[in-house]
């Protein structure tokens, strides 16, 4: 007895879902470029390498610890964002900080206007940056150790008194 199959065989599986033909997306990235070679030619001298003509500068500590501390205490982060760039006491002080949000602004974001610092001893900084929302400046105010492991942490957060 030989046995008959009457149903007509599917396009496409039935446990995945239909392929998007999306007519709006790129086609593909453009080809590839051969690499130069590495082996040097008697040929070609070997010519003086210097830095390009704007080099990228690395963003200070100062800078990236107030971007960070601004973005927990104004609500755009949450605190625990900053636990592994912390020391000490000073997790708990941005948590209590943090309730607050002291930076919070009802107009535009806030921005970082300026920023200062202090070098008290090798290893630790004392920062203060003026905050801009709209037209009312705010302070805030932190300090930076240097670990033994060569890494910047927070160890102390202040912000200025918060506006009634």
């Amino acid at each position: 007895m030989n046995k008959v199959m009457s149903r007509t065989p599917q396009t496409r599986p039935r446990h995945r879902p239909p392929t998007r033909h999306d007519t709006r997306r790129p086609a593909g990235a453009p080809p590839r470029t051969p690499a130069r070679s590495t082996v040097r030619t008697a040929a070609r001298p070997e010519t003086a390498r210097t830095l390009p003509a704007k080099a990228v500068r690395q963003p200070r500590p100062t800078d990236l610890f107030a971007d960070r501390l601004l973005a927990v205490l104004s609500g755009q982060r949450p605190v625990h964002w900053m636990l592994r760039h912390t020391a000490g006491r000073a997790y708990d002080d941005l948590v209590r900080l943090a309730e607050r949000r002291p930076l919070r602004a009802l107009g535009p974001r806030p921005v970082v206007h300026d920023i200062g610092y202090y070098v008290p001893s090798d290893g630790a900084l004392e920062v203060f940056a003026r905050i801009a929302a709209g037209d009312r400046l705010r302070a805030m105010a932190f300090r930076l150790e240097l670990g033994n492991d060569l890494r910047w942490r927070c160890t102390a957060v202040e912000t200025g008194p918060t506006p009634t």
